[in-house]
């Protein structure tokens, strides 16, 4: 069985922190509501006690994911809760998402937008701390709460967080409650799932936009195109490519952060980094066959990362790198096409848009291109 996403174990320390504040005893066991749903979930906690003389309370628990690959598996989570006497006017939302009574701060290791500090939260996240905190508040008083996650910052320098611009710590941008495995058959049965739903509509125009993972979903929403055309696919690309032409698509944009792309472009269709990864073999490939001076290629080869090999190429020579990314763009329409067409005959057109660590395309096919300009979106580079 699947554990639970980060802001699960997130809402269950600050509940623990919460009850104990309030009288109650300590439990090791809270259960925490769910949105729109009957049943709630037991969620284990590990410790909690009063502080400051009873006027403040701390609550620890351990994220468990389910999963023995995960950067969130054992991460300590600490909850900080504090009541003031700050009465709130009537619950409505302020401009951090939180509604008045929840004074929310996002402590050491949790992420925050390099942009505007703001932590880096998703509604689901605030939801969940509003339905299970808002019943255990006291009668005129507000609540203040600090999440810290002590080995955030650390675990965070092996995600992607900076290429979405995420700083200083791990993101709660989970979605749901229960942990999705995104290289799993049932992950890829659910999206297909979705992708039958989507097409079956109506109002569905041929056109759809794959991305990989939540902050690609953010990103492609950000910049503008329809959530009701998006489809967020894990890293089941291959299957999912035959299923979107066999259910009728007829221009499908692959939207995502160069990390993952890249292994597009050399041919790898399930992209989760444990079952596949070659993506500085391929970032070398694709310098070969640009005609990149050999010095430049044994830079690239005996880089740490795709993101360290572009920037250092990039600090010496920025024509190089821009016709890597031409070509990286270029190989992932045309092997996605190829691949689509080793299965069935189609017609149906694929594009490419890759992000890079500063939030912005980076580059586009000429398919991509002609998706996003029909979308009426403005390209920035």
């Amino acid at each position: 069985m699947n554990g639970f996403t980060l802001p699960v174990w997130v809402v269950a320390a600050a509940k623990s922190a919460t009850n104990i504040l309030i009288g109650k005893k300590f439990e090791n066991i809270e259960k925490i509501d769910l949105p729109n749903q009957a049943e709630s979930l037991n969620v284990a906690i590990s410790s909690s006690a009063l502080l400051d003389h009873g006027e403040k309370a701390l609550a620890i628990s351990y994220c468990q994911s389910g999963l023995s690959l995960d950067l969130t598996r054992g991460l300590e989570i600490w909850a900080y809760v504090q009541l003031t006497k700050e009465k709130f006017q009537s619950g409505k939302l302020a401009n951090n998402g939180f509604p008045d009574w929840l004074d929310f701060h996002a402590g050491y290791g949790v992420g925050k937008y390099e942009s505007s500090g703001q932590p880096c939260l998703s509604k689901f996240m605030r939801d969940l701390l509003s339905i299970n905190l808002y019943p255990l508040l006291p009668k005129g008083n507000s609540i203040k709460l600090e999440i810290v996650l002590p080995e955030g910052k650390d675990r965070a320098l092996k995600t992607s967080n900076e290429a979405f611009g995420v700083v200083d710590g791990l993101s709660l941008i989970g979605t749901q409650a229960e942990v999705q495995i995104s290289a799993s058959p049932h992950q890829l049965e659910n999206c297909k799932e979705i992708l039958q739903d989507k097409c079956s509509k109506s109002t569905f125009d041929g056109f759809l936009t794959f991305v990989i993972g939540e902050n690609g979903l953010d990103l492609a929403l950000k910049f503008g195109i329809p959530g009701n055309q998006i489809i967020k696919t894990g890293n089941w690309l291959g299957p999912l490519l035959v299923a979107a032409a066999d259910n009728g698509v007829k221009k499908l944009l692959l939207f995502g952060y160069h990390g993952k792309m890249v292994k597009l472009s050399g041919g790898i269709f399930h992209t989760h980094h444990h079952l596949a990864d070659g993506r500085l073999e391929i970032l070398t490939s694709l310098a070969v066959r640009e005609g990149i001076s050999f010095d430049l290629i044994e830079l690239i080869s005996k880089s740490t990362s795709v993101e360290n090999a572009l920037l250092t190429l990039g600090a010496s020579n920025p024509d190089a790198v821009s016709l890597i990314w031409k070509r990286m763009a270029k190989e992932i329409e045309i092997k996605s096409s190829s691949y689509v067409n080793r299965y069935l005959s189609s017609s149906m057109e694929i594009g490419s848009a890759l992000f890079d660590r500063k939030r912005q395309i980076r580059w586009v096919g000429c398919e991509g291109l002609k998706q996003i300009k029909s979308l009426g979106l403005i390209l920035k580079r």
